[in-house]
């Protein structure tokens, strides 16, 4: 073979490598830029779990991560992605943390507690119900422990309208050894304490978070989640969007549409009350909107609370 002849095929071999290196290197981006996670930043947004439970965001900090590689976030799959909150204030009335238990944390055969109520009863949370097919309330001391979970600690406990704590105690009872919660996701018992983890309690998409704090109100309580020191703040691209949902970074999908890199902001159509938004519904929403570009590539797009498109209907 001549000279020329090898010279042409290492200048081959080279071109060759060259494109495989630029090919695998891309290809790494866009795996990376599809594994990254959406940002987000939420305000005055009334979240459905279902079509009566509603959790009040006031503001929430955090993002969407995809739950398998190379899928990302979609809407339409709550089971695609998590919501990791950074810091977030979230209110729920006492009606729906009552809902909350009985649909979804001791819904199951064999749960020992059913028919579960709750009310906040001078600065302490009274829960009442049926333990084992027996009528029982408790009135417990709301704290968090160190490590994040509700503490919810007994000062009182009836059965049949009767104090029974003593009673308990004498003989060596306690609703540890009364209540097997194992399949309650979210709650544990330790002694007469019930322990909550509100963030794993919800119906997916799962929420991840470590509580902080807890105040108690005449008809609801306020969970705080943090704990992660300085956050970043993300601002929304409209200064004077007041209840909205923003997501930026990373890939997004709603409906048939994907967003690389996401820059999505959504904002209530009337700002004067809470974003009502309901996630296995949001398509009417969607429907019922208006949307612009930014300068940038962005989108924002307004649409009318779930609430109102349903009363419409």
């Amino acid at each position: 073979m001549t000279a020329t002849g090898i010279a042409l095929i290492n200048r081959v071999g080279w071109l060759v490598a060259t494109a495989s290196c630029l090919m695998g290197g891309l290809g790494l981006a866009s795996v990376q830029a599809q594994s990254s996670p959406v940002e987000t930043a939420m305000r005055h947004v009334d979240f459905h779990v279902d079509s009566t439970l509603v959790m009040h965001i006031e503001y929430l900090r955090g993002r969407l991560i995809e739950r398998h590689p190379g899928q990302p976030p979609w809407f339409d799959d709550p089971h695609s992605f998590d919501i990791e909150m950074d810091t977030a204030s979230i209110t729920l009335s006492t009606t729906a943390l009552a809902d909350l238990l009985n649909r979804y944390v001791f819904n199951y055969r064999g749960s020992p507690l059913r028919a579960v109520r709750v009310q906040v009863d001078h600065g302490r949370l009274e829960q009442s119900g049926r333990l084992h097919g027996l009528p029982f309330s408790i009135i417990t001391d709301a704290t968090v422990t160190p490590g994040g979970e509700l503490r919810l600690h007994p000062t009182t406990i009836h059965a049949f309208g009767i104090g029974v704590q003593g009673l308990m105690h004498l003989f060596g009872l306690s609703l540890q050894k009364l209540a097997d919660v194992g399949k309650a996701p979210g709650v544990r018992i330790a002694g007469n304490d019930l322990l909550l983890t509100p963030a794993t309690m919800l119906p997916p998409p799962t929420t991840r978070g470590k509580l902080v704090a807890v105040a108690l109100h005449d008809s609801a309580l306020t969970l705080m989640f943090g704990g992660h020191g300085p956050v970043r703040p993300l601002v929304a691209p409209d200064a004077r969007a007041v209840s909205y949902m923003y997501y930026r970074g990373g890939t997004i999908r709603f409906w048939t549409l994907t967003m690389t890199p996401a820059d999505l902001l959504i904002v209530d159509h009337d700002p004067r009350d809470p974003f009502d938004f309901w996630l296995a519904r949001y398509r009417a929403q969607l429907v019922a909107g208006t949307s612009r570009n930014t300068a940038t590539g962005g989108l924002i797009t307004e649409w009318p609370d779930y609430n109102k498109v349903r009363s419409k209907k």
